[in-house]
């Protein structure tokens, strides 16, 4: 029986995506703009936010490999073929299925679509040696140049259908949050918290986005000693009463990750852990204020840095103020060029998306110890910027009788 290395599968018709068409031709047109400006004959894009923001499809790795082609003429979806059609289904373009009947059927299928290209872009901070290596063997004398930083400067200005995919994500979060209010009381899981306000999103996504791929969707709710770090995982601790607690809801529509994040006490809070909550408060209530274009990210940072400071907690901060939002999860995306940070010199311009998130951390065994951390959104606008985040925060708010 003859195998074939590569091949073509259609499946079924196309399903909506999460854009139109124009918002993908759009995109493209950029990417496209680099390919012209660097005299470039193609570029494989092999990350997981870059092929779902130039084509819809979001892939699955599962230890495979793949790719969006893109030339001056053609953009075709490179896919594994454990996958069958759902890829052409999926993708604006064209799609090519590579089989594993033989070892390196994936760059077969690669040179198959670019053949005797001379000089290729490629995301260098995405691509292990080996794979980098098989893609210069692939590919005899040509040229291989990294457009990862172009890609992500691309990506950091939204479309206006993106920012309303945001918007929609922005208020599911909140739904998530007011779930798990009503669901936190003394003695209940951590985890048990955590499954009713993914369930709520969820809900939520499957009504408001009803042609996405429901995934991903997820919940950190952390008690006690459990909040001190910002990405730590759901336990089954239980709820003491005077426990500081720790909202965070994820929703992630099609590859777009919203948050939203919250510090909270169950039943009381003492005189210490209210100092330190009101401290973190007041700085993210400066850092909302002051994010607007012509701002450097660097100087938000500094002034936040200088407010912590004449608080006395400077030395409780864990991490940067805030980053970038779009095609973004704890796996894949982040725009490192947009984040609120000391090192970081971009200038916000209106169309941007950012968070705003301070977080200070006092240790177990010391007077209101816990992490407390507050998160919102913003949309960067002419004149300043949109707070799209409407659940509340602070301590007259979010102490839980």
């Amino acid at each position: 029986m003859k195998r074939l290395d590569f091949f073509q599968f259609i499946n079924g018709d196309k399903v909506p995506l999460p854009f139109s068409d124009k918002e993908y031709e759009r995109r493209l047109k950029g990417l496209r703009k680099i390919i012209e400006e660097n005299n470039l004959d193609a570029v494989i894009l092999t990350s997981l936010q870059n092929i779902a923001y130039y084509s819809g499809f979001l892939y699955c790795s599962f230890g495979r490999q793949y790719a969006c082609i893109v030339t001056p003429k053609r953009n075709v979806v490179i896919s594994a073929q454990v996958d069958a059609g759902q890829p052409g289904r999926r993708c604006y373009g064209e799609n090519l299925v590579y089989t594993d009947w033989k070892k390196d059927n994936y760059f077969k299928a690669i040179v198959y679509v670019l053949g005797k290209a001379k000089k290729i872009g490629v995301e260098e901070d995405h691509l292990t040696k080996e794979r980098y290596k098989k893609l210069q063997d692939s590919f005899d004398n040509s040229k291989i140049v990294d457009i990862s930083q172009l890609t992500m400067s691309q990506r950091m200005i939204k479309s206006d259908e993106e920012i309303a995919l945001i918007r929609s994500g922005a208020k599911i979060a909140d739904i998530g949050g007011e779930a798990i209010v009503k669901a936190i009381k003394v003695g209940a899981s951590e985890i048990d918290v955590a499954m009713v306000g993914r369930d709520a999103m969820e809900t939520a996504i499957a009504k408001f986005h009803s042609n996405s791929e429901l995934r991903d969707t997820w919940v950190w709710f952390q008690s006690g000693i459990n909040t001190d770090g910002a990405h730590n995982p759901v336990t089954t601790r239980k709820i003491k009463f005077g426990d500081i607690l720790s909202l965070n809801t994820f929703p992630m529509i099609s590859g777009y990750y919203t948050a939203l994040e919250r510090t909270l006490f169950m039943g009381k809070v003492d005189k210490d852990s209210l100092k330190a909550w009101e401290a973190n408060v007041k700085v993210h209530r400066r850092g909302i204020e002051i994010i607007k274009p012509g701002v450097k990210c660097s100087a938000i940072a500094a002034e936040l840095n200088e407010l912590f400071s004449e608080l006395g907690y400077l030395d409780r901060r864990t991490f940067g103020y805030g980053h970038s939002f779009g095609l973004l999860s704890p796996y894949y995306g982040r725009e490192g060029k947009l984040e609120f940070r000391e090192d970081i010199e971009t200038v916000l311009k209106p169309n941007m998306v950012v968070s705003m998130e301070p977080m200070i951390l006092i240790p177990e065994g010391e007077p209101g110890a816990g992490g407390y951390r507050e998160h919102d959104i913003l949309v960067i606008n002419e004149n300043g910027a949109e707070d799209i985040t409407k659940f509340p925060f602070g301590p007259e708010h979010n102490v839980i009788k």
